[in-house]
């Protein structure tokens, strides 16, 4: 009973999220894997659209649907975070697979020491696990995240 409720729960929390996510502008923009076939996004193509972050993170923080439908699974993003700001702790329903596109950004586990990413390096977060990430450079950071599961992000106190 007590599971029944809670599945029920997570899909009323995922749904809501898939509703914020059109009403943003975020899922306007993606295409389904094999809609246009082949296709390449860089940060600042003019195909990218960006739209906000959950409530919780800092200002000027964006989010850019590459491809998939946020609310299912297997969905690509930029995640966008101006530079000397902090994600605050949270987590994600979701493992992430994730490249760092620009800047310099630290990114900090429960239970594991933190990592300084640079351009290119690839980074696994577990799904769950609370973390923190701060920009450390002058430049905005962008980071190339794959979703396994509906995109997602609640702070670490919920």
């Amino acid at each position: 009973m007590i599971k029944q409720r809670r599945t029920s729960l997570t899909s009323i929390v995922l749904t809501g999220l898939a509703a914020l996510a059109v009403i943003a502008g975020l899922a306007a923009p993606a295409k389904v894997h094999g809609d246009e076939g082949a296709f390449t996004r860089t940060a600042d193509s003019t195909a990218v659209e960006w739209g906000p972050c959950p409530e919780f993170m800092p200002a000027g923080c964006a989010l850019a649907v590459l491809q998939g439908n946020p609310a299912e699974r297997n969905a690509d993003v930029f995640f966008k975070l101006p530079a000397g700001t902090t994600a605050p702790l949270h987590s994600h329903s979701s493992a992430e697979r994730m490249v760092l596109v620009s800047g310099e950004m630290r990114v900090g586990y429960e239970g594991h020491e933190p990592v300084v990413l640079k351009p290119g390096t690839y980074a696994y977060g577990p799904a769950r696990l609370p973390h923190d990430a701060t920009c450390n450079s002058d430049q905005d950071c962008i980071l190339f995240i794959a979703f396994e599961e509906p995109v997602d992000a609640m702070p670490a106190d919920e």
